[in-house]
């Protein structure tokens, strides 16, 4: 049985077994850390449409049994062998990449995001929806402060997503937002804070979130299988509906960008080359890169970013996965293992935060 939280005899953690099914909760050992890996008390873990993803079977190949989670904040308990920068007792946030090769010719560019040996927290390696986990101490990012745990984590692969796919939008003035999220409203804050005027699309009956894109600065939200009022210079998809990629080329002017943030999408629909004469683009964001976390983790609470979440227990994350999958929550779900529970978003999610 578990005995306390600083003492490593056994932890609680949720378990998928096989894609497709629910998540079983169940007494594991600790990890141990290898070489270079650091031991990680997860204080909240983040949970992100990769976790329905992963869960669901639309990725191929996941490590079983395997705990999911990729937006993890916690403190080092432990430095492993040759861990040189981490102590114990650091903060730490781990997304997504969770190691790379470092020698191929990506990972020799800069672009380690398309390393071919990759491997991903809460996909081929063991996450955060656990009490502990070890993790690479080279894709551990320092977090800011003045942000709680809870507000932090969507940080972690909700916001550094939607920032790749920001600087890919090149320096749109309209932006438009196709589904509105964990990464839109978080995207919608930066956007704003850069001057540029935002447009959120998102199913024509989901009033909620056109409301909760109204509160954030977009100055315009509707059906995103309808034109926004005005032509935009490039769209951000988050939406994993491949329908949208027709739509959103139509939606933008000449030389106009569309952006597929999501690790998924459904088949994209064949559409007229008209859609795409006039030097439109359609390029896709894959995973992330250390640098990316550095940047927009830097720039967070100088915005600042204000996240919404609604917190859920340890045990409750196949609630949490269900709650995401039918849309039901309003901007990103956190799993808090630091002992408050699960809540309802509230006026202070959105305004405790430092900045």
């Amino acid at each position: 049985m578990t005995q306390g939280r600083g003492v490593r005899l056994a932890m609680e953690a949720m378990i998928l077994d096989r894609p497709g099914h629910e998540l079983r909760a169940a007494e594991v050992a600790p990890p141990e850390p290898a070489v270079g890996q650091a031991l990680v008390r997860v204080d909240a873990c983040g949970i992100c449409r990769t976790d329905l993803h992963v869960v669901d079977g639309e990725l191929p190949d996941p490590k079983l049994p395997l705990v999911p989670g990729h937006q993890v904040v916690g403190r080092v308990t432990e430095a492993g062998t040759a861990c040189e920068t981490l102590r114990v007792g650091d903060r730490v946030g781990v997304p997504w990449l969770g190691w790379t090769c470092g020698v191929c010719r990506y990972c020799a560019s800069g672009r380690e995001n398309l390393c071919d040996q990759a491997r991903f927290t809460g996909y081929g390696l063991d996450g955060g929806f656990a009490e502990q986990l070890a993790a690479d101490e080279r894709y551990c990012l320092p977090l800011p402060e003045g942000y709680p745990d809870a507000q932090v984590a969507p940080l972690l692969c909700a916001g550094l997503i939607g920032y790749r796919a920001l600087r890919m939008a090149g320096e749109a003035e309209r932006l438009g937002l196709y589904g509105f999220g964990a990464s839109a409203h978080i995207v919608c804050q930066v956007a704003r804070s850069q001057g540029r005027r935002v447009f959120a699309l998102t199913r024509a009956e989901d009033l909620e979130a056109q409301r909760f894109a109204l509160e954030l600065g977009a100055e315009w939200a509707g059906d995103a299988l309808a034109r926004p009022p005005e032509e935009l210079d490039a769209a951000i998809i988050f939406a994993p509906v491949g329908e949208l990629v027709p739509a959103a080329l139509e939606a933008v002017a000449k030389g106009g960008t569309v952006v597929c943030a999501g690790i998924h999408m459904s088949d994209i629909p064949s559409f007229p080359y008209e859609l795409l004469w006039g030097e439109r683009t359609v390029r896709s964001v894959a995973n992330l890169t250390r640098r990316d976390g550095e940047e927009f983790l830097a720039l967070a609470p100088q915005v600042p970013i204000r996240t919404h979440v609604e917190t859920f227990a340890l045990e409750d994350a196949q609630k949490a996965l269900d709650r995401l999958r039918a849309g039901e929550v309003r901007g990103a779900a956190v799993l808090d293992l630091a002992g408050s529970g699960p809540r309802a978003p509230s006026e202070r999610d959105a305004s405790e935060l430092g900045g």
